[in-house]
Order: C-alpha cells, then structure tokens, then sequence
C-alpha cells in the first residue's frame, strides 16, 4: 500500500479500496496547516505508519513554507516526544 495524495489529506485504502489510514491538515489562517485527524486502522497499528503521514505533513509544510498546528491527540504527542520539530510548530 501507497500514500495517497489530496489537498489536505493524505491517506492509504487497500486493495479493495478500504480507507486504512489517514491524516487531514486542512490551510487555516496565517499560513497554518492544522493536523486535525489522524487514523491508522487496528490492523495497520505498530508499523509507524501515523509518523510517516505525519513526517509527510511537515515535509509539504516545509515545501510551502507554511507553519503546523496539532490539534489531533496523536499529533499533539507526537510532536511532544519529537522536539526536533519544534521549528515548524505555529
């Protein structure tokens, strides 16, 4: 299974087109991406698949040189136990 892309969204369906995970980071104000959702299906969990949608999310961020809010529970301790990344935090 692959990234799939769409404005504010990245996400993985398998093979038969079953949403298995997901991060949406709708643009807010101020150059903002708000990480407002992140999903890993039970079956998926364990394999680092939420840290690379969200490695993903700062990734474009920083290509557009747009900011990231976390709102989500998983991305708000995420980037607790990432301060490395603290720069691209709004």
């Amino acid at each position: 299974m692959e990234f799939q892309y769409e404005p504010n969204r990245i996400f993985m369906t398998d093979e038969n087109g079953v949403l298995r995970a997901e991060i949406e980071f709708p643009d807010t104000a101020g150059g903002t991406l708000t990480i407002t959702h992140t999903f890993v299906d039970d079956t998926l969990r364990g394999r680092g698949i939420a840290q690379k949608l969200t490695e993903t999310v700062i990734k474009q961020a920083e290509k557009k040189g747009k900011k990231i809010r976390p709102v989500c529970s998983y991305a708000v301790r995420w980037f607790a136990r990432h301060p490395e990344y603290d720069y691209i935090l709004a």
